[in-house]
């Protein structure tokens, strides 16, 4: 048998030796770029099954008296219910309410499911209510619990996400829970847009995993969708009739009020809860498909009405997914800025929350003195772009290189707005005061934030310089 090599080292050398070697072989020591999904090639984890799943509920146009749930069940049922009761400290929930679904079908790469909706209407405000939902070959689902909306006057708590879009499953679970950690009382969780990042062959699993990752929030709260720029795709891509297009999934995984701008009620909407009126508006289609006039007059009209119709609203609160101040360097969203922006600060609305540029970035309107609009711009998935300098002269904070969460709460005449990191920690906290007709105030709160965070990475993994993490 042949002799074996044996390398004696002292002690003291031992450590340097461990760090030569390591030197020596940056290889073996080289972090690999993270997978989008965590779906293994050729995995049918996401296939549709007999049994319920992607449950999730959305906010009717007077969430006080409804709301709307879709879900999806493989092949084997036309027509599933959904059962309602009020919920009660005893497991006896009675006989409950029954309302039939409509039912299409959607083909993905895991080949054809069964997409399910229904509208809940005629519910009591402030009531906590228990439903499930009906498969295929005798599947229900688990009893969830939702309360619905409350009157004005009632605080009310909700959630706002930028973009998940990459590693749901992976990176961007840890945001929704630890939201939820910090936010107990919130009734409604709403998300900027791009949702997915899609377009690589297995759009489907992305779905699979965004919907694993806000399974918590879903069981409990209202969930307010903003379409982005991923939702949509690239029809005839290279050619003069190139186009965009709404992706299959999305008028399939929300039901949504339908009463949004004409021409855009797919992915435009609005709903009040309490004392705010929130409008959902849709950047890619006001920039690409010509709506941009369409979204502004509409938009002009639901907020007119929130301040002087049958149902006057003290907040109001827009959600897009592409910003009126882009952060990123080298965007500019010419066609919002000169259609949508005016209507923004015409009616001095109090909030617009957008995602897109995957940085974080503060700033006030364009009237000197006047405390509102509030523009935000954030991200909570793992894609992390970089500042412009621009960003870095007029908005503040900001910052690169991390995952947040808001958290915003409306009570007693106030709205108080919070960011915090993945973490917890307290990244940006204001408050605005005052009413509307004699002007908004902004009061920062300084105490308890962490100093600014930059991104200390020269590339990504893949060698990219112009973003900071993929």
């Amino acid at each position: 048998m042949a002799a074996k090599s044996v390398i004696a080292v002292r002690p003291r050398a031992a450590s340097t030796l461990v760090l030569a070697l390591l030197l020596a072989l940056p290889s073996a020591a080289a972090r690999e770029h993270e997978p989008n999904t965590l779906v293994p090639a050729g995995d049918a984890r996401y296939a549709p099954a007999a049994h319920p799943d992607r449950i999730v509920a959305s906010p009717a146009a007077d969430p006080a008296r409804g709301f709307q749930v879709s879900w999806r069940s493989g092949q084997g049922i036309d027509a599933p219910l959904l059962e309602l009761a009020v919920a009660g400290d005893s497991p006896d929930l009675g006989e409950p309410r029954r309302l039939q679904a409509r039912t299409r079908t959607l083909a993905t790469e895991h080949g054809e499911g069964l997409q399910h909706q229904v509208a809940v209407d005629g519910l009591e405000p402030d009531t906590l209510y228990a439903f499930r939902v009906q498969g295929a070959n005798g599947w229900w689902s688990p009893w969830r619990q939702l309360r619905t909306a409350a009157a004005p006057g009632a605080p009310l708590e909700f959630l706002y996400f930028g973009d998940t879009q990459n590693k749901n499953a992976s990176l961007s679970t840890r945001v929704l829970l630890e939201a939820l950690r910090h936010a107990p009382d919130a009734r409604l969780a709403l998300f900027a847009g791009d949702l997915v990042s899609g377009g690589d062959g297995e759009d489907d699993n992305e779905w699979g995993e965004w919907f694993d990752a806000t399974a918590p929030l879903a069981s409990t709260l209202l969930v307010a969708p903003v379409t982005g720029n991923h939702e949509y795709f690239e029809e005839f891509e290279d050619t003069p009739q190139e186009r965009r297009v709404l992706g299959a999934h999305w008028p399939h995984m929300f039901a949504l009020p339908g009463n949004g701008a004409p021409g855009v009620e797919a992915t435009t909407y609005w709903f009040d809860m309490h004392d705010a009126r929130f409008v959902v508006l849709d950047g890619t289609s006001a920039l690409d498909l010509g709506t941009a006039q369409a979204q502004a007059a509409w938009l002009d009209g639901v907020l007119r009405d929130a301040a002087s119709g049958e149902r006057p609203r003290a907040w109001t609160i827009v959600a897009i997914h592409q910003p009126m101040f882009s952060p990123r360097q080298d965007r500019e969203n010419v066609l919002l800025r000169e259609h949508v922006l005016p209507v923004l600060e015409k009616h001095r609305v109090d909030l617009v929350l957008q995602g897109h540029d995957h940085v974080y970035g503060r700033r006030g309107g364009l009237v000197e003195r006047q405390g509102t609009p509030q523009y935000v711009v954030s991200v909570a998935g793992a894609k992390q772009y970089r500042l412009s300098p621009e960003a870095r002269e007029t908005m503040a904070p900001v910052a690169e290189d991390t995952q947040l969460y808001q958290r915003v709460r409306i009570e007693n005449g106030e709205l108080r707005y919070e960011a915090r990191t993945v973490t917890g920690r307290l990244y940006d906290a204001f408050s605005i005061t005052g009413d509307r007709a004699s002007g908004r105030s902004i009061v920062e709160h300084v105490e308890g934030r962490i100093p600014q965070r930059d991104c200390e990475r020269a590339a990504t993994l893949k060698g990219r310089a112009d973003r900071c993490w993929e």
